[in-house]
């Protein structure tokens, strides 16, 4: 595969070692070259190489909570967690346009850094007993309940997004929120009780009404919005009708190589706009493309 998927190649090493070490991460906290990450709410601040800004530890707000993204070229790397952050569900009218100005790197540090934030925002309660008396454990890779001793640790949302394809051809789909013009793989979440394959049987079928036989891995992602694992698959449907679910998808259609090859390229009669390419769904589409003899 030409590219890796957006949100990955971090070069962070998540130190696990300190999380665990109580007095290794003060420590880590008293070091000199310790950097904060910068944030407007909870989208990125860029320099002008599109890279994330870093600061002192010092320009913490005196109430907010320290979370240890790791450590970057031996130095310690925080976030910081305070009540005026918006939840990382939310996208600001910025935020993608921000995300295509970023090095890939950069991105899936960033994504760490929303995801863990979310995740703390929205879990303040403890999940088995109710109580608020949760507080941070392992660096703020997950919470303690004071109450009954219950430990939370993050969660990520399996999600699969798929191309069904036919005859040289793959399906494409676009949801009402797109961009004129634009079409996707078609996504859904894994429920449970429910293998990765099967969740994009079900999907599919239910989405668009194709059934398919075999299904294969390609590649995943994350995706920090709020924190999902998009895991990309291509499925050979055994037809080609289409029954749409109007709920799910606005429209959707068979596309040949020659059309995606020209979305890909960005060419002005191209049958479609294609997703950005930080998305999974572009890397799935350039996949596809290769196999069937070279993008």
């Amino acid at each position: 595969m030409t590219d890796t998927p957006g949100f990955t190649g971090s070069t962070l090493d998540r130190a696990d070692h300190l999380r665990r070490d109580p007095d290794a991460l003060v420590s880590a906290m008293a070091d000199r070259g310790a950097r904060l990450l910068v944030l407007d709410g909870i989208d990125p601040v860029l320099d002008d190489q599109g890279r994330l800004c870093w600061t002192s530890l010092a320009e913490a707000r005196e109430e907010s909570d320290l979370l240890l993204l790791g450590l970057e070229d031996g130095r310690p790397r925080f976030v910081e967690l305070h009540a005026d952050l918006p939840e990382g569900a939310r996208r600001s009218p910025t935020i993608f346009r921000t995300l295509a100005m970023m090095p890939a790197d950069q991105a899936s540090t960033y994504a760490a850094a929303r995801s863990l934030l979310d995740w703390h925002r929205r879990h303040r309660f403890c999940a088995r007993c109710g109580s608020g008396d949760t507080s941070l454990l392992r660096a703020g890779w997950a919470r303690k309940c004071g109450g009954c001793g219950t430990e939370h640790w993050p969660r990520t949302d399996p999600v699969v997004i798929m191309l069904a394809e036919r005859d040289g051809d793959v399906l494409v789909g676009r949801s009402a929120g797109y961009p004129p013009g634009r079409y996707s793989a078609l996504a859904g979440f894994v429920e449970p009780g429910e293998s990765m394959e099967e969740a994009v049987a079900r999907e599919l079928y239910e989405e668009a009404g194709v059934a398919v036989g075999a299904v294969r891995y390609v590649v995943s992602q994350p995706w920090p919005f709020p924190s999902q694992l998009m895991m990309a698959c291509i499925a050979t449907a055994r037809d080609d009708r289409l029954i749409l679910d109007r709920e799910e998808l606005e429209d959707a259609k068979w596309v040949d190589r020659a059309g995606v090859a020209a979305a890909m390229a960005g060419a002005p009669d191209a049958p479609f706009l294609p997703p950005p390419p930080y998305a999974i769904a572009y890397t799935l589409f350039q996949h596809w493309l290769e196999e069937q003899g070279g993008a």
